[in-house]
């Protein structure tokens, strides 16, 4: 392929990206998928599908982190229908399953033109950000940057997947644990109606580490890595 070819795809698959982003937020905030996507809708049909809710709540997570919807939102979803534990394990599958899926969509369309309207300048720049991209990512995901935004703009960049992968599973496993904790916990003192256990030590341990997380971006911006 002749490098003028080669520019015209990478141009053509970046308008694809934008489109496809544009078109992501658009289909969300002017249609019916919006109603369809509320939290209570969501739950509602999830409790009706028995044994395949985990499978579909899991696809419904990633592909909502495609479509920019706050992963907030499917985290306590998971942690109010399926508690503590399988709900974290399913939030954080959900999560990185998105993340993954938005990460290729990135960088298919989109790496090569970022590619060539690189300079030098930020040729160095991209070159270290790949040297170090594990510690890059991960710093990112403690700082709790955007989720789906990091996700498309990782892509741009020149960081390998595996590095991408795992410093965002290891960068959002405490925070995502704390969320999914405190939320399955709001939901049984709830659905228990006793006011009581609100005091009890799972009750506040969940809100201790519910407030905690809010100081990891504190801490981690310490330890920021070099690039």
């Amino acid at each position: 392929m002749t490098t003028d070819r080669k520019r015209s795809a990478s141009i053509i698959k970046a308008l694809l990206f934008v489109v496809f982003i544009i078109t992501a937020i658009l289909v969300f905030q002017f249609t019916p998928l919006k109603e369809y996507l509320h939290p209570q809708s969501i739950k509602n049909y999830l409790a009706a599908t028995g044994s395949l809710a985990p499978l579909l709540f899991i696809l419904a997570y990633a592909i909502g982190i495609c479509l920019f919807l706050p992963a907030t939102l499917f985290t306590g979803i998971g942690a109010v229908l399926f508690g503590a534990s399988f709900g974290f394990l399913y939030n954080i599958t959900g999560a990185m399953l998105g993340a993954s899926a938005a990460f290729f969509i990135g960088r298919y369309l989109g790496r090569d033109f970022a590619a060539s309207l690189i300079g030098d300048r930020l040729s160095k720049y991209d070159e270290k950000i790949a040297a170090n991209g594990f510690t890059v990512t991960l710093y990112l995901r403690l700082l709790f940057f955007p989720f789906t935004p990091m996700n498309f703009g990782m892509a741009l960049t020149r960081i390998s997947f595996a590095q991408y992968f795992w410093g965002t599973f290891f960068g959002i496993i405490a925070g995502g644990f704390a969320m999914t904790f405190f939320f399955a916990t709001l939901a049984e003192v709830w659905s228990t109606g006793g006011m009581e256990t609100l005091w009890d030590w799972k009750s506040l341990l969940s809100l201790a580490l519910f407030v905690g997380s809010f100081f990891i971006p504190k801490v981690v911006k310490h330890f920021k890595p070099e690039i």
